[in-house]
């Protein structure tokens, strides 16, 4: 995550039609698609992401068959991020899916020009509710580096509760990075008093 649970990125000037799936307060999320490999290249490409995710840029037609690959992967689940005006803001995925035990991991990627606006823990509410309002999911988890202190909030935020941390799990720009591993389980999720997606209004176009 990076504001984020490996959040990051540059903005976006495009403003391509699309159509959001699942509508929650101040954002929207919308299927992640082929045409979309270009904006999450940029994004992955801002030296603060690739920190924070432990990354190197990677070239775009190597992105573009990842992102083919994850598309038709049904044990994941992309969107882009949506503000009001349809503008895209970031990438969320809910990634790891297994049905029979009810778990997944959560993924966040924010475009470093909409950080601080609250979308991070907007988008990440918004997928927690889709996990566990539509889904058989009883446990998410997601991890970041332990000095990412917008994702350590964003996750605090969204219910997550903070069970360890793996110790020189990263190895980055030379060094060892610890890090944090969080967990929100279906119960949890059920004893929080915020509204749901459903019921938090939907977005105008």
């Amino acid at each position: 995550m990076i504001e984020d649970i490996r959040a990051a990125g540059d903005e976006h000037d495009g403003k391509a039609e699309r159509t959001p799936v699942w509508r929650a307060g101040s954002v929207s999320l919308a299927a992640l698609d082929m045409d979309d490999a270009e904006l999450l290249h940029d994004w992955r490409s801002d030296p603060v992401a690739a920190h924070h995710m432990g990354i190197w840029p990677r070239a775009l037609s190597a992105l573009r068959e990842r992102v083919e690959l994850d598309i038709d992967n049904d044990n994941r689940d992309d969107f882009l991020v949506l503000t009001a005006d349809r503008t895209p803001v970031g990438h969320i995925a809910l990634t790891g899916q297994n049905l029979a035990d009810g778990t997944a991991e959560v993924e966040l990627l924010l475009a470093p020009g909409h950080r601080g606006q609250g979308h991070a823990t907007a988008a990440l509410d918004a997928l927690v509710d889709l996990a566990f309002g539509e889904l058989p999911m009883y446990r998410l988890t997601a991890e970041t580096h332990t000095d990412n202190t917008p994702a350590l909030a964003v996750l605090a935020r969204s219910g997550f509760t903070r069970e360890g941390t793996s110790r020189a799990a990263c190895l980055h720009r030379g060094r060892r990075h610890d890090v944090a591993v969080f967990a929100l389980l279906r119960p949890e999720w059920e004893r929080l008093t915020r509204p749901r997606a459903w019921d938090a209004g939907t977005v105008t176009p």
